[in-house]
């Protein structure tokens, strides 16, 4: 009896042992199956990664550009430059090459248009609200209101055009970038323009907030002044020229509040300063109106982009989230 309850035992732990054995070796063969899996798997994404996932970004020109194409290369080349932003000769010339990428881009959107679908023949064709996507303009993308275009504009009247070896408008604007932005006391947010053809207005408005990057540097995190603001708004008379040239006479300029910033106080939006009037008094304007224009070189339903006369060029799109503004 004894003999053969041993017999059993032996057979028994063969069999288990056999099995374990099986079960490692099958075992063994899945994780050698899966580590080759994830080989090739990691391969075809190192191959995959060597080529552009679209060709819609590829970095090379091509002759087949559509429309949607270039457009959608605009938009994510102004969000790479903040809108252009970020290129500042001033500080140095990193992103140059980005800028003149996106400038290409925009003309060659540009070139496909056709003049009796992309070129506006009255205002109401691009009547509505616009927001700043992107602008090939030198300190400031606050340069796309109509107070500073007539600012430049300006400046072609004056007896001397260069101070210190520069264009003086071009300095202006390089100074008062420097005093306004450049070391974190103001930041300029949403930039739109609003075109009412009803009343022949063009609503140019921009977001500014004051002291929203101070801090004690290294001594702590906390903020050393409250964040404030509101929005600028500047109202310009306007009529469309022939070839999509916008003519604009600057009106008024007032604020209004933006939600979520603090204002300096209620008082603050009821200031409306009327620029039109005062500007044929200042000595240098000589009695001239604060005129300027650009000229719309492509629009369709939800993309502008027009031109100033000094050639830099400023693309609007349709805004995703849209605000009311209360004049």
């Amino acid at each position: 009896m004894a003999s053969a309850i041993a017999i059993i035992a032996v057979v028994s732990l063969t069999y288990i042992g056999g099995g374990v054995h099986s079960f490692q070796a099958s075992n063994n063969n899945n994780n050698i199956a899966r580590r080759t899996a994830l080989s090739s798997s990691t391969v075809n994404v190192a191959e995959s990664l060597a080529i552009p996932s679209s060709p819609w970004f590829s970095t090379t020109e091509s002759v087949d550009d559509s429309i949607p194409k270039l457009k959608t290369q605009i938009l994510q080349l102004g969000a790479a430059l903040d809108r252009g932003q970020s290129y500042n000769p001033t500080s140095g010339e990193y992103y140059a090459q980005s800028m003149d990428t996106a400038r290409s881009k925009i003309q060659s959107l540009i070139s496909l248009a056709d003049d009796e679908k992309n070129v506006p023949k009255s205002l109401d064709d691009i009547a509505g609200e616009w927001e700043l996507v992107f602008t090939t303009v030198k300190h400031g993308i606050f340069r796309s209101s109509p107070f500073f275009l007539a600012v430049q504009e300006a400046f072609e009247y004056a007896e001397e055009r260069e101070a210190f070896g520069q264009d003086k408008a071009t300095l202006f604007f390089k100074l008062h970038e420097l005093q306004t932005c450049s070391w974190g006391v103001s930041k300029i947010g949403r930039v739109a323009q609003r075109i009412d053809p009803k009343d022949g207005y063009l609503y140019s408005e921009f977001d500014t907030s004051i002291f929203s990057l101070t801090v004690i540097p290294i001594l702590g995190w906390f903020k050393l002044l409250p964040t404030f603001g509101g929005c600028v708004v500047t109202a310009s008379k306007a009529k469309l020229a022939d070839g999509g040239v916008i003519e604009m006479v600057v009106d008024y300029t007032t604020s209004r509040p933006v939600p979520g910033l603090s204002g300096l106080g209620e008082f603050i939006w009821s200031i409306k300063v009327p620029v039109g009037a005062v500007w044929k008094f200042l000595p240098w304007n000589k009695g001239r109106e604060a005129a300027c224009s650009v000229t719309v070189k492509y629009f369709d339903e939800d993309f502008r982009i027009v031109e100033d006369k000094s050639g830099d060029l400023f693309v609007y799109s349709r805004p995703v989230v849209e605000r009311k503004l209360d004049i």
